[in-house]
């Protein structure tokens, strides 16, 4: 008896914490089709008047945000395309491949995890500015290329491949490059998605890096116009959910239709030693 009820006792809780996380975004939504000046009101209300569609149409037609969802858009597939690449590669050569100096090299790379993003920031600028990208895509990109915490998630996944497997292709005469992309590969498909959904939402989210580095406004991203907007109509709280709505909306449907992998991904990743 004492189960059941210990088990409707967790149900419960986790429902009010559902309920919690999701009203905030539920009234975002209703917000975003106020007319203006009706979610200043007191008490808020929860659902819109009379629905309407003008926020979103402000901020495309007159603030021109296309853009910048465009920008968003290509840097985040881009950044999320070659953070694969680069941390794949990385992650199954400390996995599998034997070379002189990998566990000295790999903890030296795990002791970079300590040094806060932010540190780096200003060398890192300074170097693209003698590098003549500051203000461009591939300036922007230069951060997500590699990280440290994708080399070590791809490698703790790469290990539990059986090495008999990667012996036997050799035996029949495939190449390293070989076996990694047809071998490998498909056997990363969880991480491989857990991976992708981390840069993806890291990259499209990302305020600080876009606002030091893409000084034009042709070339910056979303949420830093949204931050610049949110300056000039402090007052419009629609609008600025209408915005909010644009910015989640992407990353939350990827989420979603992706969080099967993602999370086998990362409990596998994060149990195998």
């Amino acid at each position: 008896m004492r189960r059941p009820i210990a088990s409707l006792m967790v149900n419960l809780a986790l429902l009010l914490a559902a309920l919690v996380t999701l009203f905030p975004l539920a009234w975002m939504v209703s917000a975003s089709f106020m007319a203006p000046g009706e979610a200043s009101t007191y008490p808020p209300p929860m659902l819109p008047q009379a629905p309407t569609l003008a926020n979103y149409r402000l901020l495309f037609a007159e603030h021109g945000i296309l853009r910048q969802v465009a920008n968003s858009l290509f840097i985040s597939l881009l950044a999320t395309a070659l953070s694969l690449t680069f941390n794949l590669s990385a992650g199954y050569a400390f996995a599998k491949l034997r070379f002189r100096g990998r566990e000295r090299l790999f903890r030296l790379l795990l002791g970079a995890l300590i040094v806060p993003a932010q540190v780096t920031m200003l060398p890192l600028f300074l170097m693209l500015k003698e590098m003549g990208l500051v203000n461009t895509y591939a300036g922007a990109l230069v951060p997500w290329l590699a990280s440290v915490f994708g080399i070590y998630l791809v490698r703790q996944y790469a290990l539990t491949v059986p090495g008999e497997i990667l012996e036997a292709a050799r035996m029949d005469g495939a190449g390293e490059l070989r076996i990694f992309l047809s071998v490998v590969l498909p056997l990363l498909k969880p991480i491989i998605v857990t991976l992708a959904v981390l840069t993806f939402l890291g990259c499209w989210n990302d305020f600080m890096w876009p606002l030091i580095v893409l000084t034009d406004h042709a070339v910056q991203t979303l949420p830093v116009v949204l931050a610049a907007l949110s300056r000039e109509h402090v007052q419009d709280v629609e609008l600025m959910m209408a915005g909010a709505v644009i910015t989640v909306l992407p990353v939350l449907l990827l989420f979603l239709g992706l969080q099967r992998y993602y999370l086998r991904g990362l409990l596998v990743g994060s149990v195998k030693g």
